[in-house]
């Protein structure tokens, strides 16, 4: 390998790469090209996404939630392994390596769970569901670059390993590939679903942005964020998996009410896990809510009703993005309730869920839907 200072171009073996790796430099760190060649002696990507792809395939075959679908999440694992080549050898690299992280699928698999609790024949969800997984992952994409994580899922956020350029624009690659596939089901209805919900996701993004660092933000100013950013693709995910199966408009409508309050509930509990979890078993950096001046729920709680003492913290460690207190600010969120508050507040959300498919007919699919209401509330993860 020869570094060609003039061009600033890396040299491999001799040969110009098809795309030049340009250096860069952020916050006194070399990211980008010896991350890729790192990368590319230590690991074979495609080898790599399929394995992590089968073992989630085992994973849904062994879950009592996803075992009536695990045939469909291999069909999905197939779809994705298709629709992610590129050309372009990075695009491919960085795709496949946050693919291959893994994680709990909840959005695919709400859209095969609803296309089969409707009675769904058909293979249009499978395409749906690896749409719908594309969308997520370059959100999480784009949010570790503005939320400058370097953790998730248990290993190295793909920002901190390749860097910001990289990730942001395999993440807009991957935006670009969804509507490509959803255009090529040619379905009016499912364009509007998926292109309203990434603006309102978008949307949410910036709303938490503008909040960043405010101690003041309301209750009701941070479930709207909520909804816009998380619990937006839950809901557009419920709602394609009726609408393929031929749902009507007032059952599509309950599918939705089941999403979006299905993921308000799992957004509220990883506020709580932020304060209350494990790092290994969360597979992030606790605190890092903390650190980035998020006023996330728990501290919203305290801001509204601790002790002064305890509100004049908050305020400085969100104002400051201050970690440094962590303990003080965990013994403020634990000893004002603002804990438990959270999860009661989840836990109305997941009843909300169930509540909004009761009229679903009864099936081993609604039971898993059902089950997926609980695990929101219960995981530690």
């Amino acid at each position: 390998m020869e570094w060609c200072g003039a061009s600033k171009r890396l040299w491999w073996r001799g040969r110009r790469p098809a795309i030049p790796l340009w250096r860069h430099w952020e916050k006194g760190r070399f990211l980008l090209a010896c991350r890729i060649i790192a990368t590319q002696q230590n690991l074979s990507a495609s080898n790599v996404s399929r394995s992590a792809l089968s073992a989630a395939t085992q994973t849904a075959q062994q879950n009592p939630i996803t075992r009536t679908i695990a045939a469909d999440m291999e069909a999905v694992n197939t779809v994705i392994r298709q629709r992610l080549q590129s050309e372009v050898a990075l695009v491919n690299q960085i795709a496949e390596y946050i693919i291959s992280a893994g994680g709990k699928r909840i959005r695919p698999v709400l859209v095969l769970l609803l296309a089969n609790a409707y009675g769904y024949r058909g293979t249009g969800h499978h395409e749906l569901a690896a749409v719908v997984e594309f969308i997520h992952t370059a959100t999480l994409l784009h949010d570790d670059v503005v939320d400058e994580s370097s953790m998730r899922r248990g290993r190295q956020t793909a920002n901190a390993m390749f860097g910001n350029a990289a990730s942001v624009l395999v993440g807009d690659y991957l935006y670009s590939r969804s509507f490509e596939m959803m255009t090529a089901l040619d379905n009016m209805r499912i364009m509007q679903i998926l292109s309203r919900a990434t603006t309102v996701i978008a949307e949410g993004e910036v709303l938490q942005l503008l909040n960043m660092h405010d101690p003041d933000v309301t209750h009701d100013n941070y479930l709207r964020v909520i909804r816009s950013k998380t619990a937006k693709l839950f809901e557009a995910a419920a709602q394609l998996g009726a609408l393929v199966a031929g749902a009507n408009d007032d059952q599509i409508e309950a599918a939705g009410e089941y999403g979006r309050s299905l993921g308000t509930a799992f957004q509220l509990i990883d506020d709580v896990l932020d304060y209350a979890g494990d790092a290994a078993e969360i597979g992030k950096n606790v605190g890092d809510d903390l650190r980035e001046g998020k006023p996330t729920l728990p501290l919203i709680y305290v801001m509204e009703n601790g002790t002064p003492e305890q509100r004049e913290l908050i305020r400085t460690c969100i104002e400051q993005g201050d970690e440094t207190h962590f303990d003080a600010v965990l013994a403020a969120v634990s000893s004002s309730g603002a804990l438990d508050f959270t999860r009661r507040e989840a836990e109305t959300a997941a009843r909300r869920a169930a509540a909004a498919i009761a009229d679903l007919p009864e099936s081993e699919y609604k039971a898993s839907l059902l089950q997926l209401c609980t695990f929101a509330v219960d995981r530690n993860h």
